[in-house]
């Protein structure tokens, strides 16, 4: 189920399932309680989140902007830099999500080069996609 739902997250759709399979291996499974604040707007993001049950209310300067449900995926540019993150994120009920850290994903950049690779591809396409939202 870990490879299904990472492979959803475009920035990993490029890994074959051996990456992808690698990538699982170091993501935690986690049960959180409803109300349990996942990531706080202004603070430096170190973890990668993909939601596999339950609903997350992401809000920005205390307003409600979105909710992610199953499948669902945010915090992927803390993965590769100390950017503060634009959002918080609150379980808007009990949550399960798969959780990855900076430090794991950065040591299987460097032990699998191709992975770093693919990676950078979806992060540029997907810069060029919000550049061409706004012409």
């Amino acid at each position: 189920m870990k490879v299904e739902r990472l492979k959803q997250a475009p920035l990993f759709e490029g890994l074959s399932k051996k990456e992808l399979t690698s990538l699982a291996r170091l993501t935690d499974d986690l049960q959180l309680a409803d109300g349990t604040v996942l990531c706080k707007e202004g603070t430096v993001g170190r973890e990668f989140f993909v939601i596999v049950d339950g609903t997350a209310e992401i809000t920005r300067k205390g307003k409600r902007v979105a909710l992610r449900g199953g499948g669902d995926f945010f915090g992927e540019i803390a993965l590769l830099t100390d950017t503060k993150r634009t959002a918080t994120v609150r379980a808007a009920s009990p949550l399960r999500c798969f959780v990855l850290t900076r430090r794991d994903f950065r040591r299987l950049l460097d032990e699998s080069p191709g992975v770093e690779r693919k990676v950078m591809q979806a992060l540029a396409d997907r810069l060029a996609s919000y550049t061409q939202d706004e012409l």
